[in-house]
């Protein structure tokens, strides 16, 4: 499926899209999640609980987010393209962040879980027609499209892992 327009989605979106080498949002996933579950693998025990600063996250907890974002751009993405018109409000990350309970958690199996999550993502959008992809819904506000979601949804975890390395580590 074809990289989004930048009428398909808010402005705030633009810099997760513009991280989308790829043109094509399966391979994009493919490539993406292959690179981002291999550097998540390398990190050291030791640095799993480390935040770079007092109030952001540890790594942990930025992995947890990026389950949970990906599971709400995804279910924004069903309703969406089983035309749902229910305007769906948006979600304060640090909120979730702060209640999310990560550090018992067992760093394999939380990368089993993005592995998990990721994959029944991709086998949704491969599901997708383009008429499909191409429809609109609104989500914090702002129109976007089915195809839009999935390339936030690739571009998020790029953004994100490009944080782990600038900052973290």
């Amino acid at each position: 499926m074809p990289r989004p327009l930048p009428q398909e989605y808010g402005k705030y979106y633009h810099g997760y899209i513009s991280l989308v080498p790829e043109d094509d949002l399966s391979i994009a996933f493919s490539n993406q999640t292959a690179g981002t579950l291999q550097f998540l693998q390398n990190i050291p025990e030791a640095k799993l609980n480390y935040a770079y600063a007092p109030g952001k996250w540890t790594v942990k907890q930025v992995l947890q987010h990026l389950i949970d974002a990906e599971r709400i751009f995804v279910y924004r993405a069903l309703r969406f393209a089983r035309k749902d018109a229910t305007p769906l409000a948006s979600f304060e990350e640090n909120d979730y962040a702060d209640v999310a309970r990560v550090d018992h958690l067992n760093w394999a199996d939380m990368l089993d879980e993005f592995r998990l999550v990721r994959k029944a993502s991709e086998y949704f959008f491969r599901s997708l027609n383009e008429e499909e992809m191409g429809r609109y819904g609104q989500a914090s506000g702002v129109d976007i499209t089915v195809r839009s979601l999935g390339f936030i949804t690739v571009g998020h975890a790029l953004h994100h892992q490009n944080v782990l390395k600038e900052r973290y580590f």
